[in-house]
């Protein structure tokens, strides 16, 4: 499939992955990891990798359900389901392995700056962009409505680098006490973050794919992200 890689990972599996690199160039490119939401690397997260790249960064979405899904999966927002399965499958370790191959990949390539490398993550990817900013050098880490991230705040000692938290007023997933969990473990870890609670948006805001999109959300978070980025 045309933008697909297929990366190796240390426990043996293979993951495919796919990227996205602007149009033109000069000098070397910061690149940023795109982490899925539990639908799959499905057409919203394609776009979503195309448009950081279309920002100027080299960008790659790997799919992390490659242990127990098809190359290519993607279910159906209302199929919740289906996915079920995958999550349950996934282990923090797994993560790790898949997270590290997709850095050694992205840091290897020619026309990418490996000291300006940043990831995002959304749903799901949140708390693994969460997870990747506590194990790798990463410049920035972006989190979109990630749950559970309040379950792993023991990993907020070892962030490397600012993290930006996003999360939907209306969110039903994730309550005002686990962002509040997460916020104060935070604090004291001494470690900068910046913290976007909208209060009229709900989970999954930033998908154009889902019913619960907010474009003025959508658009506002995209601003302060790509500052966030450039900053960093």
């Amino acid at each position: 499939m045309e933008n697909y890689i297929t990366l190796n990972v240390s426990d043996g599996t293979e993951m495919a992955a796919f990227t996205a690199f602007p149009n033109s160039t000069s000098g070397k490119l910061p690149g940023i990891m795109v982490f899925q939401e539990a639908f799959g690397v499905n057409e919203h997260m394609r776009k979503v990798t195309e448009r950081f790249a279309a920002a100027g960064y080299a960008a790659i979405c790997p799919e992390l359900f490659h242990r127990t899904a098809p190359v290519g999966f993607e279910a159906s927002y209302t199929d919740f389901d289906t996915v079920r399965q995958h999550i349950y499958a996934m282990s923090q370790t797994n993560i790790e392995e898949d997270v590290r191959a997709t850095w050694d990949w992205l840091s290897s390539q020619t026309n990418v700056d490996a000291e300006r490398i940043y990831c995002v993550g959304y749903c799901l990817g949140g708390r693994v962009s969460f997870i990747t900013n506590s194990i790798l050098p990463v410049k920035g880490s972006v989190s979109y409505y990630g749950g559970g991230i309040d379950n792993m705040i023991d990993r907020c000692a070892n962030l490397h680098a600012k993290q930006l938290f996003y999360w939907g007023g209306l969110d039903q997933h994730i309550k005002s006490e686990n962002i509040h969990t997460t916020l104060k473990a935070m604090e004291a870890a001494g470690k900068d973050f910046l913290n976007v609670k909208i209060s009229y948006a709900d989970h999954g805001f930033n998908c154009d794919a889902r019913a619960s999109y907010n474009k003025a959300a959508s658009e506002e978070a995209w601003a302060l992200t790509l500052a966030f980025l450039a900053n960093n």
